[in-house]
C-alpha cells in the first residue's frame, strides 16, 4: 500500500508465505495457511511473521486452536519440515491440526525417515500429510479456497491493503491519542503552555481515516477487483479490527474535542494577549510621541503663508496619527467580537482594554482636531488680515492720490466709490474681529495631556499677536476714515464748485437768450401812446430779469473764486465765463438803452400826433399848433431813421431788432400816421384860409 509503512514482519505476509483466509475448521477454530515455495527463508522471517499473525485473532479464538494448512506441493521436504517444527517452537498449545499437502508421488520414499504421527506428543499437534483432492476429508469444502478445491471466495492482496490501514491507523491515532493527553494535562494542571507543541499529525485527517476504515469494515464485503467476482468475509468480531477501530475513534474524539477547546483557549489567550500588546502599543504611541508632537506644534504663525506651512506639518501629524487610529479600529472591532463571544473571566479585562483605548484615542483625536480648528480659524485670520491690509493700501492710494475730476458726475462717482469702499473696509474690519475673537476663544480653551492630566497651553505670545494685528487695523481704518473725511468735504466743495461754474455758464446761457429774445420778440413800438408806455413798463421788467441773472453769475463766480482758494486749486479759474458774462450783459445793456430810446421816441411820436388829432386843437394857439405839427414830423422822421439804424455792441458787432420786414411794418406804421397828421395839417390850414377870408366880406 502506497500510504501504509510495512510493519517489519509483514513482508512475508505480503508475499503470501502465511494467510488467514478466513475458513474455519470443524472445531470453529481458524484456518491458518502457509503456502511454500522453492526459496529458502530463514527461520527467523517465519517466526516473527507468525508471531505478528497470531497477535491478530482474539483469547477466545486462540481457544478455540488453529488448523494450519502448509502448502508443500512446490516447496522441498526440508522447508515443511522446517515449518513444522517452527511451529512447535512458536505455537504448539494454539495448534491443533498441521494437514502438510503433499505432492503427488514425490515424498513417498522419504516419508520413512520422518513421520509426523509418530511425533504427536513431543510436537504437541497432530501431523498429517494429505494430498490436495482430499483435505476436504478434514475441513469442509466451503471454508477452503479454490486453489485446495474449496469454495471460500478471498483476495489476499485486499485483506493486505485493508489491514496496512488499519495498522497505519493503530500507529497514527495512538501516536495522536498521546499526544493531545500529553497537551490536554498540561493545560488542565495550568502549566505554562508550550505554544509550540503541536500534534505530530492533522487530527482531521487521522478521524477521516479511521472512519472511512470502519464504514469498510463494517460492511458485509469487501468490494474487490472491478470484475466483481472477489471478495472477503469478515470473521465477526474475531480479528477485533472493528472494535478497536471504534474504541480509538471514540478516545480520539473526546480527547480532540478537548484538543480544540485547549486550542480555542489558547487561541483567545494569545489572541487577549496580542490585544493587549497591541493596545499598549497604541497608548503608548499616542501618549508619548503623538503627545509630544502636539504639545510641541501649538504655535498659529503670524501671517497666512506660516498658517498654511503649519497646517501642512499638522496634516503630515493627523497622516501619521490617522495609522494608530486604523490600528485602533481594528483592535476595537475584535474587543468587540470577543465581547460578544468571550468568557465571564474575560469580559472585565476586554471592558478595561476597551474603555483604555477609546478614552485614550479619542482624547487624542480631539486635541487633534481642537488644533485643526485653532489653524483653520487662524488661517481663516491672517486671510482676512492680509485682505483687509490690502484693502486699506487700496483706500489710502485712492486718498493720496490728487483728485482730477472732469466734473461734478464724475465727483459723485468717485465719493461714492470710496464710500464704498470705506464700508467694505468697516465690514471687513467686523469680519476680523470676529474671527479674531474665535481664535482667541480656542487658544484659551486649548490643553495638552501631561503626566496623566489635562494641561492648558499657554498662548499669551500668539493671543497678543492676535489682538496686535486687531488693534493696528483699527488705527489704519481709523486714519483712513480721517482721511476719507476730509477727501468727502473737499469733494463736496468740488462738487459745489462744478456746480457754480455749471451754473454760472447757464446764467450767461440766459442772459444770451434774454438777450436774443430782446432783439428778435421785442420790436412792437405800439399804436399809440398808452400800449407804446406798456410797452415801456413791460421792457422795464425785462430789464430786471436779466439784472437779476446777471446779479446771479457774478454772485456764482465770486463763489466759484472763494472755493478755489479754499481747495487751494490755483490751476483752475472763472475761466472765459467772467468774459462772456460781462460781454452779453453789455451787448444786453446796450440793446436795452436802444429799445428804451426807441420806446421814448415812439411815445413822444405818439403823443405829439395825438394831440393834433385830439378835438381840442383847435382851440389851441395858431402858434402852439404849429410847433406840435412840426414836433410830430420832427419825432417821426428821427424815429424812421431810428429804426433803420442797427444796435452797434462794444466790440463793434451789429445787430438789428428784428427782421427788416419788422422794422418795415413799424416804419409803414409810423409814416401812416404822419400823414394822416400831415393831413390833418392841411386841413385844418384850408379852414384858417376860408376863416380869413370870410371875415373881410363881413367887414365889408
Amino acid at each position: 500500500h502506497p500510504e501504509a509503512e510495512l510493519p517489519p514482519s509483514l513482508p512475508l505476509y505480503f508475499s503470501g508465505y502465511f494467510t488467514f483466509t478466513g475458513g474455519k475448521d470443524r472445531r470453529s477454530g481458524l484456518i491458518l495457511t502457509i503456502p511454500l515455495c522453492t526459496e529458502q527463508t530463514s527461520m527467523e522471517e517465519l517466526s516473527s511473521t507468525l508471531d505478528y499473525l497470531l497477535g491478530i485473532p482474539s483469547d477466545k479464538c486462540k481457544a478455540r486452536g488453529f488448523t494450519v494448512i502448509v502448502d508443500g506441493r512446490k516447496s522441498q521436504w526440508n522447508i515443511v519440515k522446517t515449518v513444522v517444527l517452527m511451529l512447535q517452537n512458536v505455537i504448539p498449545a494454539e495448534v491443533s491440526l498441521v494437514c502438510v499437502v503433499k505432492p503427488d508421488e514425490f515424498w513417498d520414499k522419504k516419508v520413512t525417515h520422518f513421520c509426523f504421527w509418530k511425533e504427536k506428543d513431543r510436537l504437541g499437534f497432530e501431523v498429517i500429510l494429505v494430498s490436495a483432492n482430499k483435505l476436504t476429508r478434514y475441513i469442509e469444502p466451503c471454508q477452503l479456497t479454490d486453489e485446495f478445491g474449496g469454495s471460500l471466495v478471498y483476495d489476499h492482496m485486499d485483506w493486505v491493503n485493508k489491514r496496512l490501514v488499519f495498522e497505519k491507523f493503530t500507529k497514527e491515532s495512538t501516536s495522536l491519542l498521546d499526544e493531545l493527553v500529553v497537551i490536554n494535562e498540561s493545560e488542565k494542571s495550568n502549566q505554562p503552555p508550550d505554544c509550540n507543541f503541536l500534534p505530530s499529525l492533522d487530527p482531521e485527517t487521522v478521524l477521516q481515516t479511521g472512519h472511512e476504515l470502519l464504514s469498510e469494515l463494517q460492511q458485509r464485503r469487501f468490494n474487490g477487483s472491478e470484475g466483481g467476482g472477489v471478495a472477503w468475509s469478515p470473521m465477526d468480531d474475531e480479528l477485533l479490527a472493528q472494535p478497536q477501530v471504534m474504541k480509538l475513534l471514540d478516545s480520539l474524539r473526546e480527547q480532540y474535542t478537548k484538543y480544540q477547546e485547549v486550542c480555542r483557549q489558547r487561541s483567545k489567550r494569545s489572541q487577549l494577549e496580542e490585544i493587549q500588546t497591541k493596545v499598549m502599543q497604541v497608548v503608548n504611541w499616542l501618549e508619548g510621541p503623538g503627545t509630544e508632537q502636539l504639545r510641541t506644534q501649538w504655535g498659529i504663525g503670524d501671517s497666512i503663508r506660516a498658517s498654511q506651512a503649519l497646517q501642512q506639518k499638522h496634516e503630515e501629524m493627523e497622516s501619521q496619527h490617522s495609522e494608530w487610529f486604523a490600528v485602533y479600529v481594528e483592535l476595537n472591532q475584535q474587543i468587540a467580537a470577543l465581547l460578544s463571544a468571550g468568557d465571564e473571566e474575560d469580559l472585565v479585562e476586554l471592558k478595561g482594554l476597551q474603555q483604555q483605548l477609546s478614552d485614550v484615542c479619542y482624547r487624542q483625536a480631539s486635541q487633534l482636531e481642537s488644533r485643526q480648528n485653532v489653524l483653520q480659524s487662524a488661517h481663516e485670520f491672517h486671510g482676512t488680515a492680509q485682505d483687509l491690509s490690502q484693502q486699506l493700501d487700496g483706500l489710502l492710494g485712492m486718498l493720496c492720490a490728487d483728485v482730477a475730476p472732469t466734473d461734478g458726475a464724475a465727483i459723485q462717482q468717485t465719493l461714492k466709490h470710496l464710500e464704498e469702499k470705506l464700508k467694505s473696509v468697516e465690514g471687513a474690519l467686523a469680519g476680523l474681529r470676529e474671527k479674531g475673537q474665535v481664535v482667541i476663544d480656542q487658544m484659551s480653551n486649548q490643553t495638552t495631556w501631561s503626566y496623566g492630566k489635562e494641561v492648558p497651553i499657554e498662548n499669551k505670545e500668539d493671543i497678543d499677536h492676535i489682538q496686535g494685528v486687531m488693534e493696528d487695523m483699527q488705527l489704519r481704518k481709523q486714519r483712513c476714515e480721517d482721511m476719507v473725511d476730509v477727501r468727502r468735504l473737499k469733494m463736496l466743495q468740488m462738487v459745489q464748485l462744478f456746480k457754480c461754474e455749471e451754473d454760472a455758464s447757464q446764467a450767461v446761457e440766459w442772459l444770451g437768450e434774454l438777450l436774443d429774445a430782446l432783439l428778435k420778440t421785442h420790436i412792437r413800438l405800439g399804436d399809440d401812446a398808452q400800449e407804446t408806455k406798456a410797452l415801456l413798463e413791460k421792457h422795464k421788467k425785462f430789464v430786471d430779469v436779466a439784472q437779476s441773472t446777471y446779479d446771479y453769475g457774478r454772485q456764482l463766480l465770486q463763489a466759484t473764486v472763494v472755493l478755489c482758494q479754499s481747495l487751494r486749486c490755483t490751476t483752475r479759474s472763472s475761466g472765459d465765463t467772467l468774459p462772456r458774462l460781462n460781454r452779453v450783459w453789455k451787448q444786453f445793456t446796450v440793446t436795452s438803452e436802444e429799445r428804451v430810446h426807441r420806446l421814448e421816441m415812439a411815445c413822444s411820436f405818439h403823443t405829439a400826433a395825438e394831440k393834433v388829432a385830439s378835438p381840442e386843437q383847435g382851440d389851441l394857439p395858431v402858434e402852439m399848433e404849429q410847433e406840435t405839427y412840426e414836433e410830430v414830423e420832427m419825432v417821426g422822421k428821427t424815429l424812421l431813421d431810428r429804426l433803420t439804424v442797427p444796435v452797434i455792441f462794444p466790440d463793434g458787432s451789429e445787430q438789428y431788432f428784428g427782421s427788416p420786414g419788422d422794422m418795415a411794418s413799424s416804419a409803414v406804421h409810423i409814416r401812416d400816421k404822419m400823414k394822416l397828421v400831415e393831413d390833418r395839417k392841411l386841413t385844418l390850414h384850408e379852414e384858417d384860409e376860408d376863416d380869413l377870408c370870410y371875415e373881410p366880406r363881413l367887414e365889408w
